[in-house]
């Protein structure tokens, strides 16, 4: 019912094109009447009859190859073919495709059409079944353009349905941007004000001689002007985003004493040419450290990341502890459906999210395919 309310006047429309389109067929049909008159001998006296044969019960046959082909482009061949790179084997299959459903209309509906619908049987052997074949054949050329107004409405309708759904993601997107851009400026101070503070506290930290606290203050500039400055792109290298979850890693264990986070990280060494939306890996690796470590205990995380054919594969494991809070709940930062939907907007259909939600472990697999 949720899906009628919403889809209700695009239904109606539908409902009143087939309409139009069976009307136009059965007017075919009805104009498509023939009258056969013959002599016949009965007991040595002439008689006349007639017969009279009508082509318009195929409409409801027609119909259904009719909308066979609409739908079966819409919601079956267009997805396929949008996905091909070869512009002359679309054609071809959409081609071969519009062949088969006109012939099987052809030879389909000439076996059920009432070829005995006449007044004398003596008719029969005066060849009724072959003329209606032969009037059947002569209504093709008319069928044909029927066939390829269908064809052509359903092509239309394929693209223009594509098109406001783009348009729809593309201002979702800009909106999901403004409102992070404006989060982000609410929150923020004065950057120089932070990168100063840093660097005083940075060369505070090496004057006494405490490299450790230097070198995390230096990672920690390194992240926010990255947040700050870089992130603002619609992509990014993936060796960039490789070194903000290296700084991100190293100050997050930096919270939990020696022993109690085991993690290995690793990742290919040659990523030129590679670019993907910023901070899209950071919301699973702090995922892991918030939900994944418990005080006192081991616990192991393992993040890798590789390339096959140009689609970039991550995965993040941790141990799971059931009395800690799931990720999608509202108060454990960024959640689940908005990672979610931030990758729908970004990526559309080239991306693959599959997460394990186990006893003891907490897996994340994230495919992005960058062609």
């Amino acid at each position: 019912m949720s899906f009628i309310k919403k889809y209700w006047l695009e239904i109606l429309l539908h409902i009143l094109m087939w309409i139009a389109v069976l009307y136009v067929l059965s007017a075919l049909g009805s104009s498509s009447t023939f009258e056969l008159r013959v002599k016949t001998i009965n007991n040595g006296v002439i008689m006349r009859r007639s017969a009279v044969i009508s082509l318009h019960r195929s409409s409801f046959f027609i119909i259904g190859f009719l909308m066979l082909l609409f739908y079966g482009n819409v919601f079956w061949l267009f997805k396929k073919l949008v996905q091909w790179k070869n512009g002359y084997a679309q054609i071809a299959t959409a081609a071969a495709w519009f062949v088969f459903i006109f012939f099987a209309d052809y030879f389909i509906v000439g076996l059920f059409l009432d070829f005995k619908s006449t007044n004398a049987p003596d008719f029969l052997r005066l060849g009724p079944k072959d003329f209606v074949r032969d009037s059947w054949w002569h209504l093709q050329l008319n069928i044909l353009l029927i066939f390829v107004f269908t064809l052509g409405s359903s092509i239309a309708y394929f693209f223009s349905k594509a098109w406001i759904k783009n348009e729809l993601i593309r201002k979702q997107l800009e909106a999901h941007q403004l409102s992070t851009e404006i989060k982000f400026l609410k929150s923020q101070i004065n950057p120089h004000f932070l990168f100063n503070t840093l660097n005083n506290l940075f060369s505070m930290a090496q004057g006494k001689g405490n490299e450790e606290l230097a070198d995390g203050i230096s990672r920690l500039s390194a992240m926010m002007r990255y947040m700050i400055y870089e992130s603002n792109t619609d992509r990014v290298s993936l060796g960039r985003e490789i070194e903000y979850l290296e700084d991100c890693i190293l100050l997050n264990k930096l919270r939990y004493a020696d022993g109690e986070v085991k993690l290995t990280f690793n990742y290919p060494e040659q990523t030129d040419g590679l670019f993907i939306s910023p901070m899209i890996f950071i919301p699973f690796v702090e995922n892991a450290f918030k939900h994944g470590v418990s005080i006192g205990q081991s616990s192991q995380i393992d993040i890798f990341i590789s390339v096959e054919n140009k689609q970039v594969i991550f995965t993040c494991e941790n141990k799971n502890y059931s009395f800690i809070k799931k990720m999608a709940d509202n108060n454990s930062g960024i959640g689940l459906e908005n990672v979610r939907r931030r990758l729908e907007l970004v990526y559309g259909n080239k991306y693959e999210l599959a997460i394990k939600n186990e006893e003891d472990k907490y897996a994340v697999k994230l495919k992005l395919n960058l062609q």
